[in-house]
């Protein structure tokens, strides 16, 4: 054997942890199913998959039963399911307006959240990190005893260096060059791994793996509120950029005579398509938040002559602003979220008229515009997937057995 094959070599031990990865991943994706399906759907044999389940249930990740009752004859076989009172997550979205703290478990299921308004000095970051504190411990106690948790992960609604969850910049939180992960992880317990992502980073993962983009492999997912961010799968996996910044399409520029905006530029697509452009097209100068959006919306849907045109307004610029990116990216789908899904649900006719118009033909025949599947959940759901990755990486690591003691 040469000293090149001795290198390349992969012992026996190495190939199970990564069956056991690969399973225990399917399994988290795609739900229960039984020993047969596995068998099929990993390519291995059946003896294997019958051993990497057992390592599975041993280590309390998942469980299996048989099935009762059905109509074939012979021994059924054993379904095995993720485990919903073992390993969970909390899944955290920092929002402008709120903090929203979710308990999820293996398989994505949301078992317990707590939802906490935020103003002011509440959206400092040794505020928020005490409010997931105490809400993480809060939610605990809701959970079975057996329950133990493996991980955080975070959304922000600004730009995030994903090696170590350094918030660069959160204009509408009025954070700059914040160690947020640094702040939770020293105030939480040490075994937990903490994890920060940009909200539509998170959103597109998580609409791509759970929610309308499913089997899309070239997507945008654009979150809207006050803020406006964009994630971008390509070829199935996530386009970071060099440092992790990838996607902010709300501060391209569609009209540098345009009004100014909090990054230091003119004329950013966030000040034309962002919740606040949406308050200023309806003349709405005395309220703000999610209350006077939904009241907005509420108004445009029963007819109301000026509601319905700042929600056009919003929705042709929207129409340009898909263009652009249509036309850059290429992708097969657009996933509209935030309260840019409720533009598209009102006035879908006028952001298609408009991207129809602005954007190349053979990219734009190409490409659909998506409502998320996930609903508001969209970065909620994407957090609890950044949380999962050490664990769903090694399964057996000591840092999960240590966890579940």
């Amino acid at each position: 054997m040469t000293v090149t094959q001795q290198r390349v070599a992969v012992r026996p031990e190495e190939i199970r942890r990564h069956n056991l990865s690969m399973l225990l991943r399917h399994i988290h994706r795609h739900g229960e199913a039984t020993r047969a399906e596995l068998t099929a759907a990993m390519g291995l044999n059946r003896s294997t998959i019958g051993a990497l389940v057992a390592d599975l249930v041993a280590l309390g990740l998942v469980t299996e039963y048989v099935p009762s009752g059905g109509e074939r004859a012979g021994r059924p076989s054993h379904v095995v399911a993720p485990r919903a009172d073992g390993p969970y997550v909390l899944a955290v979205e920092v929002a402008v307006e709120r903090i929203s703290i979710a308990v999820v478990s293996l398989g994505g299921a949301v078992q317990a959240r707590r939802v906490t308004a935020i103003e002011g000095h509440d959206r400092r970051p040794q505020a928020v990190v005490r409010r997931i504190v105490d809400d993480a411990a809060w939610l605990a106690q809701q959970l079975p005893h057996s329950a133990w948790p493996v991980g955080v992960g975070v959304s922000i609604p600004g730009t995030v260096r994903r090696r170590d969850g350094f918030v660069e910049h959160a204009p509408n939180l009025n954070w700059r060059a914040v160690p947020f992960a640094a702040l939770l992880a020293a105030t939480l317990p040490a075994q937990l791994d903490v994890q920060v992502g940009n909200d539509a980073d998170l959103g597109a993962v998580a609409e791509h793996q759970r929610g309308a983009a499913v089997g899309y492999d070239h997507l945008v997912y654009l979150n809207g509120s006050v803020g406006v961010g964009g994630g971008i799968i390509s070829e199935g996996a996530q386009l970071h950029g060099v440092g992790g910044y990838a996607g902010e399409i709300g501060h391209m520029t569609i009209n540098p005579d345009g009004p100014a905006c909090h990054c230091g530029s003119t004329g950013c697509i966030e000040t034309y398509i962002g919740e606040h452009a949406l308050l200023r097209a309806a003349g709405v100068t005395d309220r703000h938040g999610p209350a006077a959006i939904a009241a907005i919306f509420a108004d445009a849907d029963a007819g109301d002559a000026r509601a319905v045109a700042a929600v056009h307004t919003v929705a042709v610029w929207l129409g340009r602003s898909l263009a652009n990116v249509v036309n850059c990216l290429n992708p097969q789908a657009i996933v509209v979220g935030g309260s840019l899904a409720e533009v598209v649900r009102l006035d879908r006719s006028s952001v298609e008229a408009e991207l129809d118009r602005r954007a190349m033909a053979a990219a734009r025949s190409g490409v659909q515009v998506l409502l998320p599947g996930l609903d508001q959940d969209s970065a909620l759901i994407g957090a609890s997937e950044l949380a999962f990755q050490t664990l769903l990486t090694s399964p057996d690591s000591p840092v999960v057995s240590l966890a579940a003691n």
